[in-house]
């Protein structure tokens, strides 16, 4: 009985006051990811640059290109050379945290004049210093 006691109270004490309190949850991940779309399809600087982790990666199709959140940042303020799409419509997108990272993984499917194709994602959210910051992209072009 002691023992449930103590493991109970120190428990109380190493968790967060409230769990709310963290950025690491469900809809507030939902949330930001939809941001992070909204934010490449506009070339939203400014969201890009806080929401990207310094160490943030993005790994594309079979590491066919790798780029940092400096490279994305080039590209975004000089706009997108290869013609903005219209639209980027995300699908099944699923949440799962452990303590405080949060991976968020889905389709997306960038709409354009001609083509519009289709990709699966996994994205990392880490907790840094109380704000959810994006650590690593992969996202892979299906062939459907």
């Amino acid at each position: 009985m002691i023992r449930h006691f103590l493991f109970a109270a120190l428990f109380a004490f190493a968790a967060p006051a409230n769990a709310q309190d963290s950025c690491i949850n469900r809809d507030n991940l939902v949330e930001l990811d939809a941001g992070w779309e909204r934010a490449l399809l506009e070339s939203d600087v400014a969201f890009l640059e806080r929401v990207m982790a310094d160490e943030f990666v993005w790994v594309h199709n079979h590491a066919s290109s790798v780029d940092t959140k400096e490279i994305l940042l080039e590209r975004a303020r000089e706009g997108n050379a290869t013609g903005r799409p219209r639209a980027r419509e995300q699908s099944d997108v699923t949440v799962r945290i452990t303590g405080s990272v949060g991976i968020v993984h889905g389709f997306t499917t960038v709409v354009r004049e001609t083509v519009s194709p289709r990709y699966t994602f996994m994205r990392t959210y880490a907790e840094i210093d109380g704000r959810c910051q994006l650590l690593g992209n992969q996202t892979m072009q299906l062939n459907e």
